[in-house]
């Protein structure tokens, strides 16, 4: 157990030798990226960075002893000293008199009582949950390195958590009973491979020479060919334009052996994006798209024909890429219909070049929006993510959330039986990303199949990531086959 007299002596000593000290505290149960943007932050403030652990008999909430979490905290290269507090924290900070106390953006309103005290001899409180998107990118990802390497984490992951292989392939397997519907925007990606030939001598372009042009199924589509990819029975429901893209996706639909279910839509092309490559770096993307709502005749089709076999669904996929189909009103007619039909739900809505609208769902088992997505639903783009994600589980109502991050990988919330919700995280597990397109896309039908085959969220998260990293190692959208989950389970 931490020396709590050495390391205050220790704090004091520095301290009279000239150096300014930084002091958080906290539970730190399961240190997760949103700890790391704090303990980040709050090491910037300061010579030194002071952390005051909350002892386990004061932390309800926390499922591992004092000495594991002091010793994960402890291994963070920013983190200089660690003390366990109990009912002593601010005679701690009495006595040590720090010069900064960083506390998370949701305390800036609420009562609190360090103020009193860095007020008694000129400290600063400052009110901040660290550099909320991808500025500090680098430096977090070195951070989660030295915290743990991947496979030490996967263990503790595996420690709390039943996902030993024969467990997660008897949940695989069970994707072969599942009828899924999916529903949401066609995308057909293109890449143009070029050969970089210089600069322009005309003005400052990059000129390129185009070798050979690639397509691919995606958007919904490629959710739908992940689904049927991996053993299920996929109902597909969609919108096109009469055009070459829309007979493109057609024949990939029917390749995939999917049902589709696809409109035609005069006033709008088969959406698609173009992107110019080279050396496996995007050059520039094209997007040809319309992105207004089906009108009330074309929602009416949509709504007959998934009524007329909702009861063969065993859950259903909105994969809303907002391009117009999934428009409020069809998303409340089909919700209703799962409702009392007692089928779940899962919805994605993605933003890269269009502004998505995570908010029209309701009534979620699962919702895996980015960083950029939750705060963009809520609005909210100074809380931590710890905040973020807890007001935006309250407003959908969602069971369960995962928040992707990239690099940093995704943190999984869970509302358990009582109401509480639970949190936990996993890293990204993809060592090298050739495309990065479609890996939030194999996360997000991957662990909806594992959920409606009975998994737990955290088992349906590992797997989700296994996806995801096996995606972002392949050029464009190309659905993921069972058997490379099986091999890369085998691999961790």
């Amino acid at each position: 157990m931490n020396d709590k007299h050495a390391s205050l002596q220790h704090i004091l000593t520095e301290k009279q030798a000239g150096k300014s000290v930084c002091f958080v505290s906290g539970n730190f149960n399961i240190i997760h990226p949103g700890h790391l943007r704090f303990l980040l932050f709050a090491a910037e403030q300061a010579d030194m960075l002071v952390v005051g652990l909350y002892d386990r008999h004061e932390s309800l909430s926390a499922c591992f002893d004092n000495e594991e979490r002091l010793l994960a905290l402890k291994a963070l290269t920013c983190v200089d000293e660690v003390l366990v507090v109990n009912g002593d924290r601010l005679d701690v900070i009495a006595q040590i008199q720090p010069d900064v106390i960083v506390k998370g953006k949701e305390f800036s309103k609420a009562d609190n009582p360090e103020k009193a005290i860095v007020e008694t001899y000129g400290g600063r409180l400052i009110f901040s949950s660290g550099e909320k998107l991808f500025s500090s990118r680098e430096l977090l990802q070195q951070q989660l390195r030295q915290n743990s390497q991947l496979s030490q984490q996967l263990q503790r992951y595996h420690e709390r958590y039943d996902v030993a292989q024969d467990t997660l392939s008897h949940f695989l397997e069970k994707f072969g009973n599942l009828n899924v519907a999916v529903l949401g925007d066609i995308i057909v990606d293109e890449y143009q491979e070029c050969l970089a030939i210089g600069m322009s001598q005309e003005d400052p372009t990059i000129a390129v020479s185009p070798l050979e042009s690639f397509r691919y199924l995606g958007g919904a589509g490629i959710v739908a060919g992940h689904a049927a990819s991996l053993g299920a029975n996929v109902t597909f429901f969609s919108v096109c334009g009469r055009d070459e893209h829309g007979e493109f996706a057609q024949q990939k639909l029917n390749e995939y052996g999917i049902e589709a279910v696809l409109k035609y839509d005069a006033s709008r092309p088969t959406t698609h994006k173009l992107r110019y490559r080279a050396k496996d770096k995007t050059l520039l993307r094209v997007n040809s798209y319309r992105r207004h709502d089906i009108d009330a005749p074309l929602i009416n089709e949509f709504v007959q024909a998934f009524e007329a076999n909702a009861a063969h669904y065993d859950i259903v996929l909105f994969a809303d890429f907002n391009f117009g189909l999934l428009c409020p009103a069809l998303v409340n007619r089909i919700s209703d219909i799962c409702r009392a039909k007692n089928i779940p739900i899962v919805a994605d809505s993605q933003t890269s070049s269009q502004v998505g609208d995570l908010g029209k769902f309701r009534d979620l088992l699962l919702t895996t929006p980015t960083e950029v997505e939750a705060r963009q639903t809520m609005q909210d783009d100074s809380n931590g993510l710890i905040e973020v994600s807890k007001d935006l589980v309250e407003k959908l109502n969602a069971q369960n959330l995962m928040v992707t991050l990239g690099g940093e990988g995704v943190l999984i919330r869970h509302m358990n039986e009582d109401g509480l919700l639970e949190t936990d995280n996993l890293p990204a597990f993809a060592d090298s990303a050739i495309d990065t397109a479609g890996a939030g896309d194999a996360m997000f039908v991957t662990c909806a199949l594992m959920l409606a085959s009975g998994a737990s969220i955290w088992q349906a998260a590992f797997v989700g990531s296994v996806s995801s990293s096996i995606q972002v190692s392949v050029r464009g959208n190309v659905p993921i086959a069972k058997q490379a989950i099986y091999r890369k389970l085998g691999e961790l």
